[in-house]
């Protein structure tokens, strides 16, 4: 569960921003390396739960086999290192996301505040600047009957039909006017003309679906709208989702608004398993526009609208303000407190969560060390050999094919979606061929790409971590690292003195970081020499996969923590009231002092780059991973 990235502490500064670029310097201290770059190796931090495209999917599999089957081969905390605690409480069982609703991320934005969606409403001037196209429209442009199909077209009740609209008086007013009629009124509908026997129509189609998608014409100039020059060229506006993950989100707007992707801006991804709350910017589209998509849109409302005269960045965001609930318990009163109190006075151990290293029985780890030794037939075979555990009926075909044929073109034909990594992989091989797996491979997105070698370097970073505390504990010692601005710098016996646990970093393996002094060090070598790696030579033949290292503090210490035991009796309702709940004026939940069943609740904020799951990991003593989580929640609810 990742989440952002720090302020005042640079060594885990966050997300895709881009890195210092330093020369090599012979004594013990180097130049910080940003840890997200991902020109320079540092691993770019997605939110918490967000999961490698392509990969195994949610929920049961196509032969009936249950999640807790498909995830039977799947990795635990052990496997990527995870493997120590910083508190001595004694720990207790208890569920994590039993529901979508009990974890809830609300972003904490450049100025500290947290981020909200508490107002729906459209800006003032808005009224009073409103876009050319947007003129009055004839109330009896289209009957009571052409609405109401349009209404159920809109609705997604039969996302690839139309609606044919006939145009008695044609002129191309009147045609102007349907147009815009429909466009302003069923946001998500577009429109075209056809001609039928001599008869003129106007043709609405969901702009999601994919049969109508294929029938438009490939260019079709954009419309241009009226743009007040005292307004910011940027609406910046709170997202607000259940169960989507950002990409997801943004996908929807763009298709609803006829917009590329890339005209939306953000600070850091959000979970899919959760309800998130985040700043959004747009280019030149209006809170109009915009709010017309509260109508139509499922699990997504926009508000706070305001314009702006620039657009968001990655990781400029301070953190994020957590509220998750832990169902059924085991816990006392006592054991939580401490767990608790030790979480808020001490911290938890700063681990790359399990979500670093995908879900199925393949890691992405193995796969980024076949990218950094340069072996590219094991990336390829490790991608799309078939692997135990249950997955999506297509791929399983996908895979079968590819082991009796590997003839990428006949293994494509069992994907129905192309943009997976299978996918991708399959495409670039059937372009440039089986010996050309380099370029072939470069078909795939480059942050997905970059994924699997920052995954590698996640391993390593928690296995060493897990090393340093099993070694010297919690105390700063001689030998270690800490950040002097935006240097790596080692202390010596009489520095250790004056520095805790807090100040220490440890480096993600790469051409321009140095290493602890102290034995710790010396393991990544072995590690990476284990791995047929040389560490001393970390530059790769392809430029996009050199590792230049960063640096990420070993300890976070969260702010803003609170906690309750709550009790209830019904396990379906939700134990957190949502901003949309809020907004809605619905009464929030009632709990019931002697009720059946006992929750945690607990809220905090962490910095970017860190992870939710290795906070509340600390707190249980459990196992986060989904092989663990799946075992808990199918015995509870057995």
């Amino acid at each position: 569960m990742a989440d952002s990235e720090p302020n005042p502490v640079p060594a885990q500064v966050g997300e895709k921003r881009s890195c210092l670029e330093d020369k090599e310097e012979s004594t013990p201290s180097k130049k910080l390396r940003v840890e997200n770059d991902s020109k320079n190796g540092g691993p770019p931090e997605p939110d918490e739960e967000e999961e490698p495209e392509g990969e195994a999917s949610d929920g049961e599999g196509e032969d009936g086999e249950t999640f807790a089957d498909m995830m039977k081969h799947g990795l635990t905390e052990v496997d990527v290192g995870i493997l120590k605690y910083v508190s001595d409480h004694e720990g207790f069982s208890g569920i994590l996301k039993e529901r979508y609703s009990d974890f809830v991320v609300h972003e904490i934005n450049k100025q500290g505040k947290i981020v909200h969606l508490d107002d729906l409403s459209i800006p003032a001037e808005e009224e009073a600047t409103p876009e050319v196209e947007e003129q009055p429209i004839e109330s009896d442009v289209l009957t009571e009957e052409q609405k109401r199909q349009l209404g159920e077209l809109q609705l997604f009740k039969n996302k690839e039909s139309n609606v044919s609209i006939e145009v008695l008086d044609d002129t191309k007013e009147k045609r102007t006017l349907v147009h815009k009629a429909i466009k302003t009124q069923f946001p998500g509908l577009e429109t075209k003309t056809e001609e039928r026997e001599g008869r003129r129509f106007i043709v609405a189609y969901h702009a999601a679906g994919k049969k109508a998608l294929a029938e438009v014409k490939a260019a079709t100039a954009p419309r241009k709208h009226f743009w007040p020059k005292n307004r910011g060229s940027f609406c910046h506006f709170v997202l607000y989702k259940e169960n989507k993950d950002t990409m997801d989100a943004i996908n929807v707007l763009s298709k609803f608004l006829r917009l590329r992707p890339n005209m939306f801006s953000y600070m850091g991804t959000k979970d899919k398993r959760a309800i998130t709350v985040q700043e959004i910017a747009v280019l030149k589209i209006t809170a109009e526009r915009l709010a017309h998509l509260n109508k139509c849109l499922m699990n997504l409302k926009l508000g706070n609208f305001c314009y702006k005269n620039h657009p968001l960045k990655l990781g400029e965001l301070q953190g994020n303000h957590f509220t998750v609930v832990i169902r059924n318990i085991s816990g006392t009163d006592e054991q939580v407190n401490q767990a608790m109190t030790s979480l808020k006075q001490t911290g938890f151990i700063n681990y790359y969560g399990m979500q670093r290293f995908g879900t199925t029985a393949v890691p992405t780890h193995l796969v980024g060390r076949a990218i950094l030794r340069n072996d590219w037939n094991e990336v390829v075979d490790l991608i799309l050999k078939p692997r135990p555990g249950a997955e999506k009926e297509f791929l399983v075909r996908c895979r079968e094919e590819w082991a009796k044929s590997q003839d990428p073109e006949a293994a494509l034909k069992k994907l129905p979606n192309k943009r997976c990594v299978e996918g991708q992989l399959l495409r670039g091989l059937s372009m440039y061929g089986k010996k050309n797996i380099v370029t072939a491979f470069g078909l795939i997105p480059r942050n997905n790409r970059l994924m699997y070698i920052h995954s590698y370097q996640s391993k390593v970073w928690n296995t060493m971590v897990s090393r340093r505390i099993e070694a010297f504990g919690l105390k700063a010692v001689e030998g270690d690292l800490v950040l002097r601005g935006t240097t790596a710098h080692v202390l010596s016996a009489e520095e250790a003195e004056s520095h805790s646990i807090h100040d220490i970093v440890m480096p993600l393996p790469g051409f321009d970081v140095i290493y602890p002094t102290h034995h710790v060090g010396k393991g990544y070598r072995e590690m990476l020499s284990a791995d047929n790696l040389d560490i001393d030579n970390m530059r790769h033949k392809v430029k996009d996969y050199s590792l230049a290292g960063a640096y990420r503090r070993i300890i976070i210490r969260p702010s803003d923590v609170s906690w309750e035991v709550i009790q209830y009796d019904d396990p379906r309702i939700s134990l957190v009231h949502s901003d949309y709940e809020i907004l809605e004026k619905k009464p929030a939940p009632v709990f019931n002092t002697e009720g059946k069943y006992r929750a945690l609740r607990l809220e905090f904020s962490l910095p970017p780059s860190t992870y939710a799951t290795m906070a509340i990991r600390e707190v249980l003593k459990l196992d986060t991973s989904i092989k663990k989580q799946t075992q808990l929640n199918t015995a509870w609810f057995n």
